[in-house]
């Protein structure tokens, strides 16, 4: 927001509840004064934004009619006076709230706000990826019986396995990336049962593109839809195929599926 929207304070936090959220995130600031800030629906600007899950500006923060002024001394003590505030919705609900401020009385524009609606965008999409990749992990976590009583229930964790991995590589924040191709992993473990290594042989370790491509395969892809999910070239998927393949010591694609799942790669 501060890069492309000429914006030089920026701020936000995420929901608590369906009430309030703090403001945990400040970037620009030269107090502490807004740090830690809770912020209720329907008071101030951000909580107005809360209520009406839209964006809201004000040229003038101090002297808007628009809004009520719980917050005044906290803003003022940063010095800030035009404001925006957009919110963060995932699945119809608003999970958090960003600011863009200045220490200038002016009208924000289109430049500023669309900075402000981009960055709100990719945090959902970030928090959406995180959210399934939460849930999928409660399904590996059930007990056992539950994959005997419903075999259904392993392949609807595979198939979104696929797609959470496919997510992971267009998840502009490297942390997350991270943290959910960890997730990832720990799911195909978690429902594999855990690595199972035979003595003296020492662990498979596959590249995190050659495991996309596999879970691609285990769930029925070609290589070319394959390349289609992972936005990959065809012969850069028979690539890290051939690959795979030749680290698993496996001589067909199922086997090299079979083999990865002994190995907890693959749920």
């Amino acid at each position: 927001m501060r890069r492309s929207g000429g914006l030089p304070v920026a701020f936000g936090g995420l929901c608590a509840g369906s009430r309030q959220f703090r403001i945990s995130e400040l970037t620009g600031t030269t107090t502490n004064s807004l740090r830690g800030l809770a912020i209720a629906s329907g008071n101030g600007l951000g909580g107005k934004v809360l209520t009406m899950s839209r964006p809201l500006s004000v040229a003038d923060y101090p002297a808007s009619r628009a809004i009520s002024h719980e917050y005044d001394a906290s803003v003022g003590a940063e010095g800030l006076r035009s404001m925006l505030a957009v919110p963060v919705v995932v699945r119809g609900r608003v999970r958090g709230v960003l600011y863009g401020a200045l220490r200038q009385p002016l009208v924000l524009g289109d430049r500023a706000l669309s900075a402000a609606v981009a960055a709100a965008r990719e945090l959902e999409q970030s928090l959406a990826v995180r959210d399934e990749a939460e849930r999928l992990m409660d399904v590996a976590q059930q007990q056992p019986s539950a994959a005997e009583a419903d075999p259904a229930l392993w392949e609807e964790v595979r198939e979104a396995h696929v797609d959470l991995r496919a997510l992971a590589h267009r998840v502009a924040d490297p942390q997350l990336r991270r943290e959910l191709l960890s997730a990832c992993g720990r799911l195909a473990r978690a429902s594999s049962g855990g690595t199972r290594v035979p003595p003296g042989r020492k662990p498979v370790e596959l590249s995190p593109r050659e495991v996309d491509v596999l879970a691609c395969v285990a769930a029925g892809a070609t290589n070319s839809s394959a390349a289609d999910r992972l936005g990959l070239r065809p012969e850069t998927v028979k690539s890290y195929l051939r690959s795979s393949m030749r680290k698993l010591g496996a001589h067909t694609r199922l086997h090299a599926v079979v083999e990865a799942r002994r190995a907890g790669l693959l749920p």
